[in-house]
């Protein structure tokens, strides 16, 4: 990816804080519903989807009763972390 398409998918609303919530262990749909305050339950799918698509996230679906789906950040989704650690330093420092 180059970094115009790399900037266009992360700085769709949403998806820097759905990264942030999979690296701080989210794993469920309602963990990421609940990490991610504001949040529609149709944008969260949505959001999901275009990071699998981009192969940043990878979508199990669990084989039990019901059938229950986890989202796990993939190798490349994972490289993103000292990214949004670098951002989270950046904003605590003082203006």
């Amino acid at each position: 990816m180059e970094v115009r398409e790399t900037a266009d998918l992360l700085e769709r609303r949403w998806q820097l804080s759905i990264i942030y919530a999979a690296l701080t262990g989210a794993l469920r749909f309602n963990e990421f519903a609940e990490a991610v305050a504001g949040i529609s339950p149709r944008m969260l799918a949505e959001r999901l989807r275009d990071l699998e698509g981009a192969g940043l996230v990878q979508r199990t679906v669990i084989p039990s009763s019901p059938p229950t789906v986890e989202y796990r950040l993939t190798v490349r989704g994972r490289r993103l972390g000292p990214l949004i650690e670098a951002m989270r330093e950046y904003s605590r420092e003082p203006v």
